[in-house]
């Protein structure tokens, strides 16, 4: 009916403007060394260092970035290579929005780990919707074009393979599509939020039921 249609217009106005800023968390995944520490301070600080140091447990930075109309904060989680750290487990992957796999384009046995790395967030994370979860996936370290281990051709096949991931070559040393990368990134997220959010619309009902019944007589909890 047109009063249905308008009430939901309205819903949809009142949810957009409350939800104007918008959290997303990503967490990079990969082979110890491949670049995600990095990648991360690249994109969030716009600074490399040489100095290689390996990350213990998790650690995240956050980035503020304007996405169309909305001002998003991404959430950048950045996880230790070298070991599963299990204790840190679902918590430390449910909530995701977002999956970047990195690998070094120069080692092909970290290009190999991709699989256990992707099923691995598939496993703790549990989302709803496994099948359409966005991936992305960055190969590192095209700076050092002549140690090439792993051709785009090879990377873009496998994305193909996964439903059509999105592939980026990078480099955190030298800044290139580091930031396009990210953007998309975000991009992709906060897509994929938007449909989550379309995907229960009964949830703004709810609330306005509750408001209707706030001045009920009866006592009690109504849940």
């Amino acid at each position: 009916s047109v009063l249905a249609d308008s009430a939901q217009s309205l819903s949809t106005r009142k949810m957009s403007g409350t939800r104007r800023k918008a959290l997303l968390k990503v967490i990079i995944l990969g082979d110890s060394g491949v670049g995600k520490t990095s990648l991360m301070n690249q994109y969030v600080n716009r600074r490399f260092s040489n100095q290689y140091k390996a990350t213990i447990g998790a650690d995240f930075l956050t980035k503020d970035v304007m996405i169309d109309d909305r001002l998003v904060t991404m959430q950048i989680w950045d996880t230790a290579g070298q070991e599963r750290f299990q204790s840190l487990g679902v918590a430390f992957y449910r909530g995701a929005d977002c999956c970047v796999l990195a690998f070094d384009v120069t080692n092909a046995v970290s290009f190999k780990s991709l699989d256990s790395w992707r099923d691995e967030f598939l496993i703790q994370a549990s989302p709803r919707d496994p099948e359409h979860f966005p991936f992305v996936l960055l190969g590192n370290k095209i700076d050092m074009e002549a140690n090439r281990a792993v051709s785009a051709k090879r990377a873009q096949s496998w994305c193909t393979a996964k439903g059509g991931m999105p592939y980026y070559e990078v480099s955190a040393k030298e800044a290139v599509n580091v930031e396009a990368a990210f953007q998309a990134i975000a991009r992709d997220a906060l897509a994929r939020e938007s449909a989550d959010t379309s995907d229960f619309p009964e949830l703004e009902n709810n609330i306005n039921l509750n408001e209707n019944n706030r001045n009920s007589s009866s006592g009690g909890c109504n849940c």
